[in-house]
């Protein structure tokens, strides 16, 4: 379960992405950006990690950006399975709007290739 954040600034959020999803109809819960598995080694001397060919440890990195800023969160490993769902669907909803104003895009080309050979 990913965690519900208070305040004025999550009010804030929220309201945003709210106003949002009623104005496109957009799904609520995608995320955007990437999680990343990466492994780092703790320094203890008596740690499984601390043998040559063991990984370490595995870190879980959720990378977004927002307001024009990269940021970067660890996650704990309960939340990765979920966050991985959201995050994929958010890259599935963003394909699908590209390829809708793609498509609107080619099509206004083509209605401007057709303008033109009707009044030749």
């Amino acid at each position: 379960m990913l965690p519900d954040p208070k305040g004025p600034e999550a009010a804030r959020l929220r309201q945003r992405k709210f106003d949002a999803v009623r104005r496109f109809a957009l799904p609520e819960n995608l995320f955007p950006g990437s999680l990343s598995l990466s492994r780092i080694r703790c320094g203890k001397s008596s740690c499984h990690c601390a043998r040559p060919n063991d990984p370490g440890h595995p870190i879980w990195t959720y990378t977004f950006m927002a307001d024009g800023k990269k940021r970067t969160l660890h996650i704990p490993k309960e939340m990765v399975e979920e966050l991985q769902r959201r995050v994929a669907a958010g890259r599935e909803f963003h394909e699908a709007v590209r390829e809708v104003m793609s498509a609107n895009a080619e099509l206004l080309v083509l209605a401007k290739k057709q303008q033109r050979k009707r009044h030749r």
